[in-house]
């Protein structure tokens, strides 16, 4: 009985865990694979507007999730605008990390529009005005018998501004950088998604964590292989491509205002002659290649674990709507 019992049990990487049953959900897995690709190209399709859209969905997104777990946490009850006051803090805050940097890559709308003008002109002391009313405003929704809930909730929402904000301040700055520093990342973590479950139909047997139990080792390393494959000759290929190539800068035509593609490349997106060390073989690649392949670590690595992260989040607090 023992030795039968052991056949039917494997044990995983990251401790121990019984085999996983796999169910049939290939439908399941291919319309969302499939999802993923065609929300992908229509990324690329409209750029900018799409990509900041995205970023700024991504946002609010976790911001709301996060946040209704510390209400949940602190059984807060119901007091008229505390919530709203939550999101006035986070429309601060993007004002205050994204007006320069709008400034600058925007600067022709800025000049068109009069309004853009005085948010760009006085964009620090607005900051510093709107922040304190928004302390202020706070104060006067304090509740004595629940007072300690309420400074723990503004101190939560100042950290998630910290964390949230800022990195979306950063995919941002990216962006502006050139569309391709934003498509190669989302690119890869799609690929990874979907080769990831595709080796673990195929040649799944050891269950990886705990945490996500159909997740299995096989899928977890070849996935990643295929993703490295796969994103080198993609990022190749977008190398090719101005319009994700060159930094965001618009200009004024007769025709309107409109994204200029004519630019001097990096010397990331030229072709340069790379020598192997005591091989004597040379390839002849585009530099960004070697950021694609630090980017397919992280897809391969790094983001799947990410996931796990968020499961277990979703665990401790026993938020089956976390996502």
């Amino acid at each position: 009985m023992e030795e039968n019992e052991e056949k039917r049990q494997s044990t995983s990487l990251f401790g121990w865990l019984p085999r996983p049953k796999i169910k049939s959900n290939g439908l399941k897995r291919t319309i969302t694979g499939l999802s993923l690709i065609t929300y992908f190209i229509v990324v690329v399709y409209y750029g900018l507007p799409m990509m900041l859209l995205q970023a700024l969905i991504i946002q609010m997104k976790c911001f709301d999730e996060i946040i209704n777990i510390a209400y949940n946490m602190k059984k807060m009850p119901d007091i008229p605008y505390f919530r709203t006051l939550n999101w006035y803090f986070v429309i601060t805050a993007n004002y205050f990390f994204f007006g320069e940097t709008f400034a600058e890559h925007l600067e022709v709308y800025v000049k068109k529009y009069y309004i853009f003008q005085v948010l760009v002109t006085y964009h620090r002391f607005l900051s510093f005005c709107w922040y304190f009313i928004g302390i202020i405003w706070f104060l006067t929704l304090v509740r004595k018998r629940i007072i300690r809930h309420q400074f723990s909730l503004l101190a939560w929402t100042h950290f998630l501004l910290i964390i949230i904000c800022l990195q979306t301040y950063m995919i941002v700055q990216n962006i502006f950088e050139g569309l391709i520093w934003l498509i190669i990342p989302l690119w890869l973590v799609i690929l990874n998604d979907i080769f990831a479950y595709v080796f673990g139909r195929l040649l799944g047997k050891t269950p990886l964590i705990s945490l996500s139990p159909k997740k299995t080792v096989e899928g977890f390393i070849f996935g990643g292989i295929f993703t490295f494959i796969f994103g080198s000759f993609s990022s190749y290929v977008f190398c090719l491509m101005p319009y994700l190539t060159c930094p965001i800068k618009f200009m004024e035509t007769e025709n309107g205002i409109i994204m200029n593609t004519n630019c001097t490349p990096s010397y990331l997106f030229e072709l340069i002659q790379f020598n192997i060390v005591n091989t004597g073989i040379s390839v002849k690649t585009y530099p960004f290649i070697l950021h694609s392949l630090a980017f397919s670590f992280f897809a391969s690595v790094i983001a799947p674990f990410g996931g796990f992260c968020a499961s277990g989040f979703k665990r401790a607090f026993q938020d089956k709507r976390f996502r």
